[in-house]
């Protein structure tokens, strides 16, 4: 698809045009605000919404609402908001997935998410873990790599779909040690998480706030983890890098959007209300470096920049991995 690395100068240049001063938005918002999240409810990326849209309704003294609208790879959630009206009152909560990976997964999409979306901000890194079932006799990746080679069409692995962060990290497992592990796909994380518990599949990848309470009581171990330090609740995990496997690691991420064309004030209105919010101790500790993930608050354009790289990296990784829309 030819999208939309073109259509980021663009951005970014409206984006810098824009007065730091323009922060200081005191008519915004006007009315009751409305976040689109295009996952069904309970998932990592419906909890941040939530506890995002109550804190900026408190800030704010105005109501914010979540819209869930799951189904089609997330396409006609980021649809609806791409067409929404350009003033800050529809946003989009989404993951990379929605952003970088489906441009590289369809030869077409109604909209495209690069240059029909508006940035505010990237929300958090979701730190995705090798997780295997507990009864699976590898303690390690060496272990995972061993036994999926002694026992070829016999290990499978858990994804929630193609292109999600699962398959582009097995697949490509599986193209640089020459292992065949067969790919299950479910509906989510969690049916995924529930069929590696249980046994059906043998592995997939998970982050430690849904995760964890399985790795404590030993129906799940975790081997790796994709992240830049050990988690310090799981110093025992390695890191990716540590074992050379950095170059796969599916970067998993939530991040803000308006729709294409939002004026670049309000979304530095947008953006300095949400830094405020992740910037509260309280909200920070329970929402996200107490389910494992690292937070971030950045500026507009720097989540345009970030988006840019991410997109670039998001196509090696699924060229790699032959991830296709099945």
């Amino acid at each position: 698809m030819t999208i939309s690395r073109r259509a980021l100068p663009a951005l970014a240049t409206a984006l810098l045009a824009a007065p730091a001063t323009a922060r200081a938005q005191g008519s915004f918002p006007g009315r009751p605000v409305r976040i689109v999240v295009p996952y069904p409810p309970g998932g990592g990326v419906d909890v941040m919404a939530r506890a995002l849209a109550d804190a900026l309704g408190r800030a704010w003294n105005q109501t914010v609402t979540v819209d869930n609208r799951p189904g089609g790879n997330t396409i006609p959630g980021v649809e609806h908001v791409a067409r929404a009206p350009a003033d800050g009152h529809v946003l989009l909560l989404t993951s990379d997935s929605s952003i970088t990976s489906n441009p590289h997964l369809y030869a077409t999409l109604p909209v495209d998410p690069i240059r029909d979306l508006a940035p505010v901000t990237l929300l958090a890194d979701v730190h995705q873990m090798v997780i295997v079932q507990g009864a699976l006799p590898a303690r390690d990746m060496a272990g995972l790599i061993a036994a999926a080679r002694a026992r070829p069409g016999q290990l499978n692995y858990g994804s929630y779909g193609a292109g999600s962060q699962p398959q582009l990290f097995f697949e490509a497992l599986k193209a640089e040690q020459r292992l065949d592990i067969v790919h299950v796909p479910y509906r989510g994380l969690a049916p995924a998480l529930q069929a590696t518990i249980a046994g059906e599949v043998q592995m997939t990848l998970a982050g430690a706030g849904i995760a964890g309470p399985h790795l404590a009581a030993g129906t799940l171990r975790a081997l790796a983890i994709g992240r830049d330090a050990r988690l310090p609740s799981l110093p025992e995990v390695p890191t990716m890098a540590e074992l050379g496997l950095g170059a796969m690691d599916p970067r998993t991420w939530f991040g803000l959007f308006a729709p294409g064309g939002t004026p670049p004030a309000t979304l530095l209105a947008l953006q300095g209300a949400v830094a405020a919010v992740m910037g509260e101790p309280a909200f920070a500790a329970r929402h996200v470096t107490g389910r494992g993930m690292s937070g971030h608050a950045n500026t507009p354009e720097a989540f345009a920049a970030f988006i840019a790289a991410d997109l670039i990296d998001k196509g090696r990784l699924i060229r790699l991995s032959g991830a296709r829309v099945e």
